[in-house]
């Protein structure tokens, strides 16, 4: 079973940082994209940062210049480095891959989700 663990979530005031850590365990052929998406309440899941395979990365607007995702494919982790951290940015924060069980099956997994609370 393919399982995905969050963790670095926490409170913190605005200007402070996270660092937020995403595990993936289990039988895993290879992990293609690792990405963070996050879900504040009322509002609908929105995606925060991605990485591919080759390195790349993607950024929402609201967040770039202040986070940076990476990702350690030996370790089958990613992070989320949260920096400037804002109000807005208060959200339910979860790690997402798209992954290959074996070279023929792929599919996409989610965490359940660490919470990140950025007083004002």
């Amino acid at each position: 079973q393919v399982q995905l663990v969050e963790s670095g979530g926490g409170l913190v005031q605005a200007g402070g940082s996270l660092r937020l850590s995403c595990v993936a365990s289990g039988s895993i052929f290879s992990i293609d994209g690792m990405g963070w998406y996050r879900q504040a309440p009322g509002k609908e899941r929105e995606l925060v940062a991605l990485i591919t395979s080759g390195g790349s990365t993607v950024y929402a607007d609201s967040v770039k210049g202040r986070f940076t995702i990476s990702r350690d494919n030996a370790k089958k982790t990613g992070n989320l480095q949260m920096n400037s951290l804002k109000p807005e940015d208060t959200a339910v924060y979860y790690c997402n891959a798209h992954l290959h069980t074996t070279y023929a099956d792929t599919y996409i997994t989610w965490g359940q989700g660490t919470q990140v609370t950025v007083s004002s």
